[in-house]
């Protein structure tokens, strides 16, 4: 009654922001279930490290140095991908950057960044990767947020990115339903990663604050991850187009 569920034996998975936090956690829910992965991070030592986790657990998979804001890197780690295993089922795009400011001193160079790594970094990798899953009638799982669907003061070029993936998630969604690719994404919020240790303009408000936070405990990426997997999985078939809250009822 016990027994894991396998739904990703003899399919390729690709997880960008693979070095740690929920990008590892998805990998490692990914092989569990027996998936071969491509490991992908701009840290190219922590890709490699996840990836030789993977291989000890008995699956093959490959570390990939990668921009995702950058065309060339994408192109070369999605070829490369398909080159080693052959075929790509699942994309994860869970590559992404955060940081904290007052608008009206925001800096045009930190907004392009941001905007380039979380919303065109998603794009390049669904772009070069989509030819090869409307080939195995595939699926996309991309990180979405609770700053997609709300506020997010400090963050306005986070969340405006954030935004621009769920609106690009259901374009997608709904351009390649008939070709066999899903599309959807994750939103977490109040996950305890490395990446929400972000330093905060001294005079925020605390109350405003509190309002993004979950209402309980912090959640942990395996929580994401969880539903990451479900999304990519067959059990998910006629789910397309759609943004699932993991966010310990920030935003019920």
């Amino acid at each position: 009654m016990n027994q894991p569920l396998r739904r990703f034996d003899g399919k390729t998975a690709l997880v960008t922001g693979a070095s740690r936090g929920i990008g590892a956690a998805c990998v490692d829910r990914l092989v569990a279930e027996g998936a071969n992965v491509v490991c992908a991070d701009i840290n190219g030592d922590g890709a490699e490290g996840t990836a030789q986790r993977s291989r000890d657990a008995g699956v093959e998979a490959i570390g990939v140095q990668c921009d995702v804001g950058d065309e060339a890197s994408v192109k070369a780690l999605v070829s490369g991908a398909v080159e080693r295993f052959g075929q790509l089922d699942v994309v994860v795009n869970m590559a992404g950057i955060l940081s904290a400011t007052h608008s009206h001193e925001e800096t045009l160079e930190n907004w392009e960044r941001v905007i380039r790594v979380n919303l065109t970094g998603v794009f390049l990798v669904c772009r070069e990767s989509l030819p090869h899953l409307i080939e195995s009638k595939g699926a996309i799982v991309n990180a979405a947020s609770t700053s997609s669907l709300s506020g997010h003061p400090w963050f306005a070029a986070y969340g405006a990115s954030k935004a621009g993936v769920y609106m690009l998630s259901n374009s997608l969604a709904m351009e390649y339903a008939k070709r066999g690719v899903r599309v959807n994404c994750v939103a977490p919020g109040g996950i305890n990663t490395d990446m929400v240790q972000v330093d905060m303009p001294d005079d925020v408000d605390g109350r405003i604050l509190a309002r993004m936070m979950p209402i309980g405990p912090m959640g942990e990426p395996d929580m994401v991850a969880d539903t990451v997997a479900f999304l990519a999985s067959s059990d998910a078939r006629f789910i397309n187009g759609e943004i699932v809250r993991v966010d310990g009822a920030t935003l019920a």
